[in-house]
């Protein structure tokens, strides 16, 4: 573990000084709002410990705000049904009431100051290692966006979407194979609803039947979790075995066929991205090959940098679901 922190480490302070032209940095509210950050951690801890769907839902939420409009704080504005949050893609989100606690609570010592973009950032940072996962420093400065439209939310990775579209959908974000490898096992933590398993389980490429890929000690435990034409919004772990906490076991599943979600078994029908998934667990691995937890941090930092709003681009507001 130590050479683990060592290297997250190296990696990020050169991160830093890569990104040094895009405004955004580690430390960016030590002068002007000191306790932003412990404000968040404690709010996100608070909020776990009473309930551990929490985590995973900040988490997830920090990548859907930055797969459309890019990271600035979008998916939060509730306006309705032509704001970002009611496209379907996004549906099942949570965690935004935290996000305004969080905010409420910076507004009262450092008014007009922090972001909500950066706070949907640190929190996701938190939920990773309240869930056993890498601690990390996350780049702020964030601004928050001016636009949240509906409309835009339709490039979303989408958990039916095949390997190749998958892949040009990451790319169009500036994003590689192995962020969309590192990005997928964020489902290590947290669940999934039967209504996005029903075409896998019952009608897989208009066949009829299951999908091939799932291995067959598995489908008898998800049939009888998501039975046809049964309870659609019955939830079930992305992460088979391991639902709470943040480790590599998601990574083993989808290798064995043991993936709960479509889009995370197709890793495996590309050579690259299944090189990137076999990369962890070679023979040897334990002692030279890559370090799970240190590209996580990696791929979270590249992902918290898309479309990123900074100087007269993006605003503070006062309320994170609202504009100013």
């Amino acid at each position: 573990m130590t050479i683990v922190v060592l290297t997250i480490i190296i990696i990020f302070e050169f991160l830093i000084v890569a990104n040094s032209q895009n405004q955004l940095k580690v430390g960016f509210y030590n002068q002007v709002c000191p306790n932003a950050e412990s404000v968040v951690t404690n709010i996100v801890r608070d909020a776990a410990k009473s309930d551990h769907r929490i985590p995973p839902g900040l988490l997830r939420l920090h990548f859907h705000d930055c797969f459309v409009e890019g990271c600035d704080g979008s998916i939060l504005i509730d306006k309705g049904n032509t704001s970002e949050k009611g496209a379907f893609e996004h549906q099942g989100l949570t965690g935004f009431n935290i996000i305004e606690d969080a905010k409420a609570k910076l507004e009262s010592i450092c008014p007009g100051v922090v972001s909500c973009a950066d706070i949907v950032a640190m929190a996701a940072r938190d939920a990773v290692a309240f869930s056993h996962g890498p601690v990390y420093h996350v780049e702020t400065g964030r601004k928050d966006g001016l636009v949240s439209n509906i409309d835009l939310a339709n490039r979303m990775p989408d958990v039916r979407d095949s390997i190749q579209l998958l892949k040009q959908k990451f790319i169009e974000k500036g994003l590689n194979e192995k962020d969309l490898v590192i990005l997928s096992a964020a489902h290590t933590i947290g669940s999934t609803a039967c209504f996005f398993m029903e075409e896998r389980l019952y009608n897989f490429a208009s066949l009829g039947g299951p999908d091939p890929s799932i291995n067959p000690r598995l489908l008898p435990e998800l049939t009888s979790t998501c039975p046809k034409n049964g309870d659609v919004g019955v939830r079930l772990p992305m992460d088979h075995g391991s639902e709470d906490t943040f480790d590599i076991q998601i990574l083993q599943n989808i290798r064995s066929g043991f993936a709960v979600l479509q889009s995370d078994a197709k890793l495996m029908d590309d050579l690259t991205t299944r090189g990137i998934v076999d990369s962890y667990f070679n023979v040897w691995a334990p002692f030279f090959g890559p370090s799970f937890e240190a590209d996580f941090v990696i791929s979270m930092v590249r992902m918290g940098r898309i479309g990123v709003k900074t100087g007269s681009n993006g605003n503070i507001r006062r309320q994170c679901k609202s504009f100013n």
